[in-house]
């Protein structure tokens, strides 16, 4: 093999470029979960994003405690309305992700692109049937069997985060030694 040639066809951060993701909660009702995701989302770099009403405040001690001490570094934007949120971040169709139980697609065929928003409804009520119908290629679903109803939002969010940078080389802080 020429000394010029790469050894593996693997993309490298430098080539994709910077990975950009985003979590996206549209009316999230249980502090618990939603101080989960801020977590999971500091360890990948991810922004999260909640969509209001909130059915807790960002006050809440249970949410300071389920985010540990790592919630007043989450990279946390709050919004009014997802009008707001898309008029402003501005993602191309391509770009957004959106995870529901009944949606057609699996998570495993979602786009590997640099920049991502996964967007997630609310815990008892799901994605609102407007934004569904607005991005209606864009639906996909996390495969569970018949014996549970849901997984737990936080978990779900983790599995697509984490899913959605599978084939990007990983970036880490930690060596071996941990």
């Amino acid at each position: 093999m020429p000394p010029d040639e790469p050894l593996s066809a693997t993309p490298t951060v430098t080539d994709r470029g910077p990975i950009d993701r985003h979590v996206v909660l549209v009316a999230p009702e249980v502090h618990w979960n939603t101080g989960n995701i801020g977590r999971t989302c500091l360890g990948v770099g991810a922004c999260l994003h909640l969509i209001r009403p909130l059915g807790f405040s960002l006050d809440d001690r249970h949410l300071k405690r389920a985010g540990l001490d790592y919630w007043p570094h989450v990279k946390l934007k709050v919004w009014d309305h997802v009008d707001a949120f898309l008029e402003k971040m501005r993602p191309e169709p391509k770009e957004i992700c959106l995870f529901s139980k009944s949606g057609p697609r699996s998570f495993w065929s979602m786009p590997s692109l640099d920049r991502l928003f996964l967007v997630f409804g609310s815990e008892t009520r799901g994605l609102p049937a407007d934004l569904v119908t607005r991005f209606p290629d864009a639906l996909y679903h996390v495969p569970i069997s018949g014996a549970i109803r849901s997984l737990n939002l936080s978990t779900t969010v983790g599995i697509v985060l984490y899913e959605s940078l599978r084939q990007i080389p990983p970036d880490h802080e930690w060596t071996t030694n941990h």
